[in-house]
């Protein structure tokens, strides 16, 4: 069996915290590893605990969690916790480096499953949540983004192109491997490359990147 995914908690609200703390505290893939309260406990938090992934509010004091998910995606991924008040908002927060979104209202096993995707380096966000957040999005930067979209993906390879359209596509690594003929550790290496080349930490970022291009 593998190790639990290292778990931290970040919001504002204690009574949000002591909830998902109390309904996750004993699900054997995760260990909780604490919580903080503001995006300034947090960024403080994944450096003294290392958790694996972070669950994250967006709206908080001193620092937001669009700001602290940039201080620490390098370290860590993120998952955002959003009542899907302002997708504006959510939209930032994932081109920030979140690995994709959870609501409030979420069961346990839907966090449990989130985390542990993501802490595997998959995402929680799918291709039709990330058109419908692109809509809220005004359209006057659109051919903007598509040019710099356009002119980013240049730097990868024809294969890597490939990859991050299947990942796109919302296809898992396996998915990707069967779809393109590769071998499931080629196609890890192909994400690795584009990611360095991108300057991106994760796969949500490929797919919005991907949509600003207009290849999805």
């Amino acid at each position: 069996m593998s190790d639990p995914v290292r778990l931290l908690l970040v919001d504002d609200d204690p009574l949000v915290r002591a909830g998902l703390s109390s309904m996750l505290t004993g699900v054997v893939e995760l260990q909780l590893v604490g919580e903080a309260r503001d995006g300034q406990e947090a960024v403080r938090a994944v450096q003294a605990l290392r958790p694996d992934v972070v669950l994250m509010d967006i709206g908080m004091p001193l620092m937001d969690g669009i700001a602290a998910t940039e201080a620490i995606r390098e370290r860590t991924a993120v998952i955002m916790l959003t009542t899907f008040g302002s997708d504006t908002d959510l939209l930032r927060a994932l081109r920030a480096g979140a690995s994709g979104y959870l609501l409030k209202d979420a069961t346990p096993r839907e966090i449990v499953t989130a985390v542990v995707k993501v802490a595997a380096g998959e995402s929680v966000l799918s291709p039709q949540s990330t058109r419908q957040l692109m809509d809220h999005v005004g359209a006057a930067d659109k051919e903007v983004r598509r040019t710099s979209a356009l002119g980013a993906l240049q730097q990868l390879t024809e294969r890597e192109r490939d990859v991050v359209l299947a990942v796109a596509e919302g296809k898992s690594n396996a998915e990707v491997a069967a779809a393109l003929e590769l071998g499931l550790a080629t196609v890890k290496t192909h994400l690795t490359n584009s990611l360095a080349k991108l300057q991106l930490t994760n796969r949500v970022q490929l797919a919005l990147l991907a949509h600003d291009a207009g290849m999805v």
